[in-house]
C-alpha cells in the first residue's frame, strides 16, 4: 500500500494512532472471521439436509402424487410465513418465526381415509421448500459477509499493518538523521566560534 505521508512530528503520531487502533481491532476481525466461517458451515449444513429431506419426501410421495394431488391445493394453501431477524455475529440474517396454512372447511367423513395423513405430508414439504430457500439466503449473507471479513483481515494483517510501521521507521529514521545534522551543525557552529574566541 503506497500512501503518501509527511516527515514530520505529526505525521509519526497520526501513523502511530492509526497502527494502533488496525492492531487493535486485528484480532477482533480475525475472531470474528473464526466465527463466520463455522456459521458458514453450519448454514451450508443446513441447506443440504432440508435439501435431501425435501428430496426423500418427494421420492416418497411420488407413486401416490397423481391419487391425491389433484384435491389438495384446493384443500391447503400457506396464509403467512413469519419472518424475524437474527444476529449473528454481527450480520443480520432473517430466520422463520412460524409458517401458518390456511385449511378449507371439509368434512373429514366424506374424504379419504389418506387426506389428513397427505395435507400434513404437503404441509411439511411446503414448509421444507420455504425453510430451504430462506436458508440459502441466509448462507448467501453469511458468505458475501465471511468474505468481506476475511478481506479486511488480509487488508490489515498485509498490506496497512506493514505500510504503516513501514512508513513510521521512516518517518523516525528521518527525524533522527535531522537531529543528528542539527547536533553536529551546532558542534561545528561551537567549534568555530571557540576558534574565533582564542585566536
Amino acid at each position: 500500500m503506497a500512501f503518501k505521508f509527511q516527515y514530520n512530528k505529526t505525521a509519526l503520531h497520526d501513523l502511530q494512532r492509526q497502527l494502533i487502533v488496525r492492531e487493535k481491532a486485528l484480532p477482533i476481525l480475525k475472531n470474528k472471521e473464526t466465527a463466520l466461517r463455522q456459521e458458514v458451515k453450519n448454514a451450508r449444513n443446513t441447506v443440504h439436509e432440508l435439501q435431501e429431506e425435501h428430496e426423500s419426501l418427494l421420492v416418497f410421495i411420488k407413486p401416490h402424487y397423481d391419487l391425491f394431488w389433484p384435491d389438495l391445493p384446493n384443500i391447503l394453501s400457506v396464509k403467512e410465513a413469519r419472518l424475524i431477524e437474527k444476529n449473528i455475529v454481527g450480520i443480520r440474517v432473517p430466520e422463520i418465526e412460524a409458517i401458518e396454512f390456511d385449511l378449507a372447511d371439509i368434512n373429514y367423513f366424506i374424504q379419504p381415509a389418506w387426506v389428513p395423513a397427505g395435507i400434513e405430508m404437503i404441509k411439511r414439504i411446503i414448509e421444507l421448500e420455504i425453510r430451504f430457500k430462506l436458508a440459502k439466503t441466509k448462507l448467501e449473507i453469511l458468505y458475501n459477509a465471511r468474505k468481506k471479513t476475511t478481506q479486511k483481515v488480509n487488508l490489515y494483517e498485509k498490506v496497512q499493518i506493514p505500510a504503516y510501521v513501514s512508513a513510521i521507521l521512516k518517518i523516525k529514521r528521518f527525524l533522527e538523521d535531522k537531529e543528528n545534522i542539527s547536533k553536529a551543525a551546532q558542534k561545528i557552529v561551537k567549534k568555530r566560534n571557540e576558534t574565533k574566541v582564542t585566536s
